[in-house]
């Protein structure tokens, strides 16, 4: 690979991700606005499957097409797909069901539960500066959610449901976190970003006998420009750890907040509530932590967090 393509940019890394954050959480806003119409399992089909031909072009004009295609282990992609797709659809759902910046909030606590993995699947070891991070992270994600399990209408109210299915989806992100930590090592990023696109768009049409519908083309439209969009926001995340490292450029995730809180505002005519940023605050906090301790361990998360859409 060339160096130019490895070279030490940070101006542009920054740029590249914040862009990317940006284009995520308008997709984001996307399915939202399309959720009334649609159900989750089509909206995912739109989103991977219209992503393809904008990640083809991306890998032809780097020549590195034959990196896409192989697959070094077929089974590897397989469980991949799974998690990630499970991620997407049960992020989706929960798009219809809270505030863009409620579920945007709820996101941020993967890197937290991706550090329990760690220790618990791949036998990390946990000391206690990552166990206070962790602890902090999760009363955080407790005072956020708190409002929706507590209201006394449990599973019935539609939005604590909606509450569970991102919290859940935060889960099987980090599980795609740490199955991504041992792909790595044996595929190529660009046969990542493929297949999971391909593996999405197959999976998700299992729930094709789950009520699909024929949505108008105004709908069709927002659909098929999420995806592009979807397609063009991983190949700007992608590149921008090309130019700087991971360490660097995890905190720009938390500009997708602000992001939130201006397409909800201006959009949905959503708020933010007080409960919902303090605990959002105290997820930050913990991730903060973490970042900080892997930076000084000199951790390398580089390559896992390329392929990661820190969304969906």
């Amino acid at each position: 690979m060339a160096s130019s393509l490895t070279s030490h940019r940070p101006i542009l890394a920054v740029t590249l991700k914040v862009v990317a954050i940006g284009l995520f959480t308008a997709m984001s806003g996307v399915i939202k606005a399309t959720s009334e119409a649609v159900p989750p399992g089509e909206a995912v089909f739109f989103r991977s499957f219209f992503a393809i031909p904008v990640i083809v072009v991306w890998l032809i004009a780097r020549g590195e097409l034959h990196h896409g295609l192989k697959a070094q282990n077929p089974m590897g992609h397989f469980w991949r797909g799974i998690l990630g797709t499970s991620a997407m659809g049960l992020t989706f759902t929960g798009l219809g069901l809270l505030p863009l910046p409620e579920v945007t909030a709820i996101g941020y606590a993967t890197p937290i539960f991706t550090v329990v993995l760690a220790a618990l699947l791949l036998g990390e070891r946990i000391r206690l500066v990552r166990i206070t991070a962790v602890g902090i992270g999760l009363v955080g994600v407790l005072i956020m959610i708190w409002p929706r399990l507590g209201s006394g209408t449990g599973l019935s109210d539609m939005a604590a449901l909606g509450a569970l299915c991102v919290l859940l989806a935060t889960v099987m992100r980090a599980f795609v976190q740490i199955h991504i930590r041992r792909m790595v090592q044996t595929e190529h990023t660009a046969a990542i970003v493929f297949y999971f696109s391909m593996t999405a768009s197959v999976l998700s049409l299992l729930t094709l006998p789950f009520g699909w519908v024929v949505p108008d083309w105004d709908v069709a439209l927002m659909l098929i420009g999420a995806g592009l969009v979807g397609g063009v926001a991983q190949i700007l995340i992608t590149s921008s750890y090309r130019f700087g490292p991971a360490s660097m450029l995890a905190p720009y995730d938390y500009t997708s907040m602000l992001f939130a809180i201006i397409i909800g505002y201006v959009w949905f005519n959503e708020f933010p509530t007080i409960v919902m940023l303090a605990g959002a605050a105290l997820v930050v906090a913990g991730n903060g932590v973490v970042i900080w301790r892997e930076s000084r361990l000199g951790l390398e998360r580089g390559k896992a967090r390329s392929v990661t859409d820190p969304k969906h």
